[in-house]
Parts: structure tokens; sequence; C-alpha cells
């Protein structure tokens, strides 16, 4: 509580303030006057608020009826979704659903069996150069060329997505200092831990500032204090008008920073929408159990709980 006791600043010889009580004056003009410490908005209010206005916003991604098969393997069945300007949607599903198969045909690296993507009003597969150009990808399964520094490997994906070359550096300079990796870049990307050739290959996915960021697991061996960062760093991302399509495991993630959620199952999608709409009334964690069935999985294997003895 504040307290209510007169103000005793110490004076000196001509009435003013000492050097230490200006210091303190000059502290307390920028804290609250209520007393109460200021606490950041959390992500998962933040997510909310965004997602409503992004719904106003136009759809800058959309696919339509994408499928890809494989023989009689049908991995992506009729996936069509939309994403609007300025939001942050998680794609979430059991392992093998589809997700990735889904990810890499709306950034331009797997071709779909039919169905459309397009960004804008750029289709994807029938102008790939100018699509490529609007969206930054993160794929699974993640190849880098490891034997250039990391600032050569920020320099040549600039390059290749025709940044102008006067920006480069500046561009590579600043990613790599929001991603921390400041002290890295003189190193060859092979002598990179896993959750650094991550960021790094994150920072190329953004360096030509696209429309679109398309990311398969971008935060899968990542430590926690990394993947805060990065969190705010794609937040900040999508303030500024971007649109972020991610995949992840982590349901608790989805639910905290995105604002739209897709579910998909055997290659289709059985729910889109908010995360509040999503998740109807419970956690995303419940909800998703729920839809895919997965709490059936969790019957049998009693006799892991039994006696030692077996039978």
């Amino acid at each position: 509580m504040p307290s209510s006791a007169p103000d005793q600043t110490p004076q000196t010889g001509d009435g003013s303030p000492n050097a230490s009580s200006q210091a303190s004056a000059e502290a307390s003009s920028h804290a609250p006057r209520t007393g109460r410490i200021q606490v950041p908005t959390p992500s998962v209010v933040r997510a909310r608020e965004r997602g409503r206005i992004a719904a106003q916003n136009p759809v800058v991604l959309r696919t339509e009826m994408l499928t890809k098969t494989y023989g009689t393997l049908v991995a992506a069945n009729e996936v069509s979704v939309e994403v609007h300007a300025g939001s942050f949607t998680g794609f979430v599903g059991p392992n093998g659903a589809g997700k990735t198969t889904t990810l890499s045909m709306i950034s331009g690296l797997l071709r779909p069996t039919s169905g459309r993507v397009a960004v804008g009003e750029v289709d994807v597969w029938t102008d790939g150069p100018a699509a490529k150009r609007l969206i930054g990808t993160l794929p699974d399964r993640l190849r880098l060329f490891d034997r250039l520094t990391g600032a050569q490997l920020l320099y040549y994906s600039g390059v290749l997505q025709g940044v102008a070359e006067a920006s480069l550096a500046q561009r590579a300079g600043e990613l790599a200092e929001a991603f921390g990796l400041e002290s890295a870049l003189g190193r060859l990307v092979s002598d990179y831990s896993a959750g650094m050739q991550k960021k790094i290959a994150l920072a190329c996915a953004m360096i030509h500032a696209p429309d679109v960021l398309v990311l398969d697991e971008p935060f899968e061996a990542i430590d926690p204090v990394s993947a805060s960062n990065v969190t705010e760093i794609l937040e900040k991302y999508v303030a500024g008008g971007g649109s972020v399509i991610m995949s992840s495991h982590s349901l608790d993630l989805i639910q905290r920073v995105c604002d739209h959620v897709a579910i998909i199952v055997d290659g289709s999608v059985i729910a889109q929408g908010t995360v509040d709409e999503v998740r109807d009334g419970v956690s995303l964690e419940e909800r998703f159990t729920r839809l895919t069935g997965m709490s059936d999985a969790k019957k049998g294997l009693e006799w892991l709980h039994g006696s030692s003895d077996s039978e």
C-alpha cells in the first residue's frame, strides 16, 4: 500500500532536491501512481483480442479442397482453410494426421493432387515464384546449408528472395539480435545446436518480410527462454499485419498464443475457427481429446498397473 506519510525529500542548501532524490523523483514519474505493480498483458488475452480484430481483416491465405494422395493413401483430404491478415493460426492433430503434408502444400514444397492454394490473389502452384516472395517457410525435417556461417546463410536467403543488397546487412543484424544469435553469426551452421539451427532457419524465413509465415513445429528443440523470445517476435510480426500458420504438438502453447486453430485428423479438418469457438468452453486439450477420440486410446495396458507377477 502507498504510504500516507508526508513527503520528506531531503533538500540541499538552495532548497532543491539532492542528486539522489532527483533520481528517485525521475524514476517515480514513470511509475504507476496506484501503488500497484504493472503486469504485462498475458499472451492469451492479447490473442483473444487479436482474434476479434483479425476476423474483420481480409483473407490473406486460402486453401480450397486441398488433397494429396499416395496411391490409395489419402494424406490430406479436401482441406479448406482461411487465414486472415494479422492472425496467428495453430494447426494441430495427432501424429500422421496430415499437418506437415498440408503445410508443405501451402508453402509450395509439395504439389497437391488436387485443390488450390492462394496467397492473396496469387496461386501458389501456377505462379510459384511470386507466391514464394509472399511466404516465409520453416519446413519439417529442417535442412540447411550448414557449411555456411550464420551470416552467410542469412545473406544467401535474402538474395534468393530478392532483398536489396543494401538492406541485407541491416536486416540480418537485426534478426540475429532479435533471436540472440549475434555471437554465432561467424560460426558454421553445422556447429549450431538444434535449437540455434531452428532459430537461424526462422530468421531466414523472415528476412524478406513475407506476408505469411508457414511454420512446421517452430518451437521444437528450443529451450523455454528462447521459446518465449520467439513467441514475442512472432507476436510483433502479427501485430504489424503479418500472418502466421504453424503446427505444434503443444496444445497449451496453441491455446495461449494463437487466435485461430484448425484440428486435422486423418487428413481432414474436423474443426476450425477462433480458439474459443473450437475449445467450446473447455480447454483446447480436452476438446482435442474428445474430437480425436484419443481418450479411447488410453484404455488397456492394465497389466502395467497390477502386481509384478506375470500371469
